[in-house]
């Protein structure tokens, strides 16, 4: 999909659906009736004067020109609310909903008419090419559809090839936010094709050629370890966790250098189970196919190095991802057995299921070589998350205060909201082992919190957050511009992160 900004107007605009905003405060209407009418012979007053429209938040009308000046096949308008009670967030989700609209008509090519800023400015406390920036990404990734094994072809091809953002006056502002827009939303639409992606396509080998083939396009370093030197390393965890499976574990190293000048260091690291049956400890048949997604923070890390190496970002950052399946079989390890980790410490296992911190433990191990500024590890690890949080945050964990705080600002501006519960010293003595340093899960109280503080044993002294996206990577419905399945979560979150560290270098 073609995603462009270009000066023009309502009426020079050539597109299948022109998107157009407005709000529902009574004088507000009638400026865009007024407006819109010249070239709708009254249309938009009848529906208003019926009732039928009144510019609530998400309310849709569709228009049909008359006056043949217009280029446009049709115009959607569509609701804000009240301005007084505007957010970013609430633009995003009525551009988003108008968005499917149109592609629901069956538009190949879309037209969304910038706003008046000067009526959001008060409003929405934000720069005018972030303001860009969030009606492009609601646009594009409101229209993401997982479609490459559909053979019928009505459906195969029921694309947007192009979405054109157009403003009167010509503006860099605008056309920087729609130029960061589009390398976001391609990075998503990665993470997001990873993700839904069957385990029959995306397993480890796979995984870490996707990484190396983005690394190759875009510019940073990606090396990809095999299991004799997993083996040399010593990453017990690992392996265990490869053991039942036929496939051979990978694990994958990026390396972005932004700003050789900075002795700064940032690691982010992403679960890659490309498949979870549980192991031995076997998940029952119910929604296991869901988790060919298992490997979400993995997909997320992969995308975000590929978006902070296109935007040039003056950072360093470093992507680690441990890369298997999770398999039962004769070979299989086992509830009970004891494991050795890249930096020498011992896990009990006590649930095969609980795999996931297992594989995290040896990278958030191998992290510590890089004396990182801060590490960040995304994962889908706990349903205990889900239960506490449901799917509209990510569990937010860490031993640095600061760092929380700036994660949760970029959670905010996104709206890939994060929440933080407590790592207290007193939940490590439901992972105590009375045979090896630590134990793998905690019992029924405090799932998410216990596979915390199980991850906070492998970081060292050094600045750290967790963030167990279990709900809002693996979506179990559609929402304004989010898919069902893989959400994508973290790609936006983390982009804006860094984006933040850079201006203030």
């Amino acid at each position: 999909m073609k995603l462009k900004y270009s000066k023009g107007t309502i009426t020079t605009v050539k597109a299948d659906s022109i998107i157009s905003f407005t709000f529902s405060d009574e004088n507000l209407l009638k400026e865009t009736t007024n407006r819109l009418d010249k070239f709708l012979n009254g249309q938009l007053n009848a529906l208003i004067s019926a009732g039928d429209f009144k510019g609530k938040e998400k309310e849709l009308a569709v228009l049909y020109p008359t006056n043949s000046t217009m280029k446009a096949k049709r115009i959607i308008l569509v609701g804000l609310g009240e301005r007084d009670k505007i957010t970013l967030e609430k633009l995003r989700r009525s551009c988003a909903v108008a968005s499917k609209k149109a592609q629901s008509l069956k538009s190949e090519t879309i037209a969304i008419e910038f706003p008046d800023y000067s009526l959001f400015k008060d409003k929405i406390n934000e720069t005018l090419d972030y303001f860009a920036q969030s009606i492009a990404e609601a646009s594009v990734l409101a229209l993401y559809k997982f479609a490459q094994y559909l053979t019928d072809e009505e459906k195969k091809n029921k694309k947007v090839k192009e979405v054109n953002i157009f403003s009167e006056k010509e503006s860099n502002e605008i056309k920087e936010g729609i130029r960061v827009a589009d390398i976001v939303c391609s990075a998503v639409y990665f993470a997001r094709d990873l993700a839904n992606a069957p385990a029959n396509e995306i397993y480890p080998e796979t995984l870490a050629k996707a990484a190396v083939n983005s690394g190759k396009k875009y510019g940073y370093k990606v090396k990809v370890l095999d299991k004799p030197e997993i083996e040399k390393l010593g990453m017990g965890g690992l392996l265990a966790v490869n053991s039942g499976s036929s496939k051979p574990p990978k694990f994958i190293i990026m390396e972005y250098n932004g700003n050789p000048r900075s002795n700064e260091r940032y690691v982010i690291v992403g679960k890659g189970i490309t498949f979870d049956s549980g192991g031995i400890s076997l998940k029952p048949a119910q929604g296991m196919d869901e988790m060919k997604m298992d490997m979400s923070g993995a997909a997320a890390v992969i995308a975000t190095m590929e978006a902070v190496a296109r935007l040039k970002l003056p950072v360093n950052l470093v992507g680690l991802v441990p890369a298997t399946e999770n398999m039962p079989s004769g070979s299989a390890y086992k509830p009970g057995d004891i494991l050795k980790t890249y930096i020498g410490k011992t896990i009990e296992v006590d649930n095969t299921d609980a795999e996931g911190r297992i594989i995290l433990a040896d990278a958030l191990g191998y992290a510590q070589r890089y004396k990182p500024t801060a590490i960040i590890d995304l994962a889908t690890l706990t349903g205990a998350c889900v239960v506490a949080l449901g799917y509209f945050a990510t569990g937010m964990f860490g031993n640095d205060e600061k760092l929380m705080e700036e994660i949760k600002k970029a959670g905010e501006k996104t709206y890939e909201r994060v929440w933080p519960l407590p790592t207290w010293d007193e939940y490590d003595q439901l992972i105590k082992s009375d045979v090896a340093d630590v134990k793998n899960t905690g019992g029924r109280w405090a799932g998410a919190i216990t596979a915390a503080k199980f991850l906070q044993k492998f970081v060292g002294n050094y600045p750290w957050v967790h963030l167990d996206i279990a709900g809002t990577a693996m979506l179990d419905k559609e929402y304004d511009y989010q898919p069902k399945g893989g959400s994508g979560v973290g790609v936006r979150l983390l982009v804006e992160f860094f984006r933040n560290k850079s201006k203030k270098k």
